[in-house]
């Protein structure tokens, strides 16, 4: 009984001492870390005039009547003012103060409110619509509290964090709550690395800090889902993301960012099964821009980019935040897979700012059916100049345009639709219907059961996808 006794009291005192190894005692309280941070952080105001043109009445007097002398000014253009509210913290006793770029966007008078009490007049340093930040500069000579950035890095799902802000006008409020998640997409900005925290975020904290138990700013709070509230489901920018574009906007007035000069998919299943690579990873490259970092390098349309400037990419949404995070004119390692090989491929970075973008050029008109493809159950033309002219592609694009899909095709529930162009398959050029069905033959008679196809979609973007043929 003794011995049952000991080996009872050993294996709580184990569980304890893990307990005590792999997990933080809840705070007791956050009011000393609240005013210590409380005089950092700032509630902003905007207003901006906005300018309409409008008729208020219902129907429109007749020319050289009368009554339009006496109504007329109804119809000039109106001015009205239209304000705003947000939240930020200062980041430099000389009073520079972050915010969301969408709280200032467009404002004709930025007033910041410090410690409840104190307001001053700001200035736009400079602002990013694609990371939805912005840096502002008090005007006045006094100096200010600031706050130090921490490693959003070292952030972990389940660590206590606390928000304040200045949600619903009601300035200085703390909220406390623990970090939800991490590396978050919810599709409000080109760059998103969200953290999800379940800190109450309501409107009127956009811009705010989100703090870690030592104080240290962690994420720039952003977004809510939720109309009407929060719903303990808000996100921040990850402040390692945002210093690189704060120090920019500081320094330069706008950003710098790298730029590769290529257009990206997923590598699926199917195509990592056709490119005998071990498991889908990594981004598929489906065009390269003209004169772009890519070209000059000699990546191609068709490689898969597994590693840039010694960083893993896993998927391919990761590729384009740490490109554009690299420094303009930095020679850059970009490993590549080609051929069902690894090889290494030097790219002297761009800047993102100064390329040009990619445009949508007009739908062609359908034309009559040309030709039928048995195994793949579609009806396809061949490219004409015409085409080539009116989407604006490549002068050299040779391929087939697809003029109908059939119900029983394999390519019925796919991202291929009509007056989509194929323009590769399994890699090869297509210059002709004969062309395809040689292929999809060769592929059918082996054991691989799946074609890769090269195709222009209906916005003229160059892109891969993987077809299972049965």
């Amino acid at each position: 009984m003794r011995k049952i006794k000991i080996v009872f009291i050993s294996i709580i005192l184990f569980f304890g001492f893990l307990n005590q190894s792999y997990s933080k005692p809840v705070p007791e309280s956050f009011a000393d870390l609240a005013e210590k941070l409380m005089p950092s952080v700032v509630n902003i105001s905007t207003s901006t005039t906005v300018v309409t043109k409008s008729n208020p009445l219902p129907f429109q007097f007749p020319p050289g009547s009368p009554f339009g002398d006496m109504f007329k000014e109804f119809g000039d253009p109106q001015e009205r003012q239209s304000a705003a509210l947000g939240s930020g913290f200062i980041i430099d006793e000389k009073g520079i103060v972050i915010t969301n770029n969408h709280v200032i966007q467009d404002a004709d008078d930025i007033i910041v409110r410090v410690n409840g009490d104190q307001e001053f007049k700001a200035k736009v340093l400079g602002a990013d619509p694609l990371m939805d930040i912005a840096v502002l500069q008090l005007e006045t000579n006094e100096k200010f509290i600031p706050v130090a950035f921490g490693d959003s890095d070292k952030a972990r799902i389940g660590d206590w964090v606390i928000a304040i802000g200045n949600p619903f006008g009601l300035g200085g409020t703390v909220t406390a709550g623990i970090i939800s998640a991490r590396n978050r997409s919810i599709g409000l900005s080109r760059y998103e690395d969200f953290i999800q925290t379940d800190a109450s975020i309501n409107s009127g904290n956009s811009g705010g800090p989100l703090f870690d138990m030592q104080g240290n700013v962690i994420g720039i709070n952003t977004a809510i889902l939720g109309r009407n509230g929060s719903i303990g489901i808000g996100f921040s920018i990850p402040s390692n993301s945002a210093q690189i574009v704060i120090n920019q906007l500081i320094e330069f007035g706008e950003t710098k960012r790298g730029w590769l000069g290529v257009r990206i998919q997923d590598v699926t299943k199917e195509i990592a099964e056709v490119e005998k690579l071990d498991k889908p990873r990594g981004a598929l490259v489906a065009s390269v821009a003209e004169n772009s970092p890519s070209e000059k390098a000699g990546i191609k349309a068709g490689d898969i980019i597994l590693e840039f400037n010694g960083e893993i990419i896993n998927q391919m949404k990761e590729l384009p935040a740490i490109v554009a995070r690299t420094k303009v004119g930095k020679n850059v390692k970009v490993k590549i897979w080609r051929d069902k090989k690894e090889i290494i491929k030097d790219v002297l970075l761009g800047r993102l700012e100064t390329s040009e973008d990619f445009k949508v050029s007009e739908k062609p008109e359908s034309e009559n059916l040309n030709d039928r493809i048995e195994n793949l159950k579609i009806t396809v033309r061949t490219l004409n100049k015409d085409d080539i002219k009116k989407r604006k592609l490549p002068n050299q694009t040779t391929g087939l345009v697809i003029t109908g899909i059939e119900n029983s095709s394999p390519l019925k529930n796919t991202t291929l639709s009509i007056d989509s162009v194929i323009v590769e398959a399994q890699k090869q050029k297509l210059r002709s219907a004969n062309d395809l069905r040689k292929i999809v033959t060769e592929v059918i008679n082996s054991n691989q059961k799946t074609i890769l196809l090269a195709i222009y979609n209906n916005q003229n973007q160059r892109r891969y996808i993987g077809i299972k043929l049965d």
